[in-house]
């Protein structure tokens, strides 16, 4: 049934064109995949205008993977919002593409690992997706724990999890982020050729 829908998926509700060069949404230089809706409204969220699930603009996902075929001098993909795991079929399908591409791919949203692994129950594509992820920033962002020094989120009760060790090892296995170089490392991919 699972497959039924993702071939029938041909479109995705995104917030703005995909975003290059970013520093903030992960290690390395990356691009940003910001999705359309969300229904957790974090208090003191910084895109609000992400949360409508009617608002931003249905794209057709071939022009998405057109659009990747054009990036130069990426490291990596992020996946942000909204909440992508809101359109978990359609980003599956780009994040499977942008794989075949040698990039990482991380993703942002306001569920945790733990209720993602529950709804995978009923809705396998979760965990499908899931196995596509690198790095999953996980919970909602509190405004009460918000924290500047913290790397890659906004509030202390987010985590940055390697979503592939913990899937092989089924227990939750943080990135170790105690130097931002270490993180970078892991995820930057030398290979890349640099701006001159």
């Amino acid at each position: 049934m699972e497959s039924m829908d993702l071939k029938k998926t041909k479109y995705i509700r995104l917030a703005a064109d995909l975003q290059t060069d970013s520093i903030v949404d992960g290690p390395g230089l990356r691009t940003v995949l910001w999705t359309q809706g969300c229904s957790h409204n974090c208090k003191g969220c910084q895109n609000p205008q992400t949360h409508d699930f009617n608002g931003g603009g249905l794209v057709p996902i071939d022009m998405v993977l057109e659009a990747i075929d054009e990036l130069e001098y990426q490291t990596g993909f992020t996946f942000s919002g909204g909440d992508p795991m809101f359109q978990p079929e359609a980003c599956n399908i780009i994040a499977e593409y942008v794989k075949k591409k040698g990039m990482d791919i991380w993703v942002y949203t306001g569920f945790t690992f733990e209720e993602l692994m529950e709804l995978s129950k009923t809705k396998p594509i979760y965990k499908e997706f899931l196995k596509n992820i690198d790095v999953l920033v996980d919970g909602r962002f509190i405004l009460e724990e918000r924290d500047l020094s913290l790397l890659f989120r906004g509030s202390r009760n987010q985590r940055l999890i390697d979503v592939q060790k913990t899937l092989q090892n089924n227990k939750i296995t943080l990135v170790n982020e105690t130097e931002k170089s270490e993180v970078e490392e892991k995820f930057f991919n030398k290979n890349i050729p640099m701006y001159i």
